[in-house]
């Protein structure tokens, strides 16, 4: 369980592990306001992506990234 350093790289290997198999993947997103730290977790229970910022720009980036998340499980047909 390694910390990614670029946004880039996590929010790319998030999608395509999100894509592999979108029923085992979660998502978790935890904010410590004590630390001003916040953590991103993308998980299929074998493979585990981690991202950890303090930085408030950061946050729009998560949502940019939730977004196109939601935007795949929303298009996904059964």
């Amino acid at each position: 369980m390694t910390y990614f350093t670029s946004w880039e790289e996590f929010a790319k290997a998030a999608e395509r592990l999100y894509l592999a198999d979108s029923l085992k993947c979660r998502f978790v997103t935890k904010y410590r306001h004590c630390d001003g730290k916040l953590s991103v977790k993308v998980t299929d229970d074998k493979v585990c992506l981690q991202y950890r910022t303090e930085h408030a720009q950061d946050v729009k980036k998560l949502e940019k990234l939730t977004g196109h998340l939601m935007r795949h499980m929303a298009s996904k047909e059964k």
